[in-house]
């Protein structure tokens, strides 16, 4: 699919310092504020998935936001989602008004890192001993650091980490 980089079209992802961002279907960290950023950020607004990721969700679809589930099984039915079958039939079915969040897997962020127009990124200070999923390579050179957040390791969160938002550069 060759798109323009789309607008309203954003990646959200929690990242080790290796890119690391999973382990059998399951987060890697489990950071209370990254968590409560990502609701922020996603509430009211569209959520697109692989299914995998939507399989990993502890209470299936996420409350207060339109979550599209992309599959190549034929017929799949989730409670309060909609499923497609490709990444262009489901960005057809979105309105250029409405932000759009890709949430995961692996390789829905490396079909869409191309299009998508700001990246919200959750730098983990840590390399993990295992992981099977990783976000795809980027080039820093194609984006803008446009905010960042430091919060040392406390009680609540094992590693140091960093909220950093990241604007395409055109």
């Amino acid at each position: 699919m060759n798109i323009q980089p789309l607008d309203n079209l954003n990646i959200i992802v929690a990242v080790a310092k290796n890119g690391a961002i999973g382990f059998n279907n399951e987060l890697l960290y489990r950071l209370p504020n990254d968590l409560k950023r990502f609701k922020t950020l996603t509430t009211g607004h569209t959520v697109i998935m692989g299914r995998k990721t939507f399989e990993s969700l502890p209470k299936g679809a996420l409350p207060n936001r339109r979550n599209i589930v992309l599959s190549r099984q034929e017929g799949l039915h989730y409670e309060n989602a909609e499923c497609y079958s490709s990444l262009e039939d489901a960005l057809m079915q979105c309105d250029y008004w409405e932000d759009v969040f890709i949430i995961g897997g692996a390789e829905l962020y490396k079909q869409t890192l191309d299009m998508a127009s700001r990246i919200y990124l959750t730098l983990i200070d840590d390399i993990p001993a295992v992981a099977d999923s990783f976000f795809p390579e980027w080039s820093v050179a194609d984006w803008k650091e446009v905010s960042r957040e430091e919060h040392p390791a406390d009680d609540k969160h094992a590693h140091a980490y960093a909220f950093v938002d990241l604007v395409r550069k055109h």
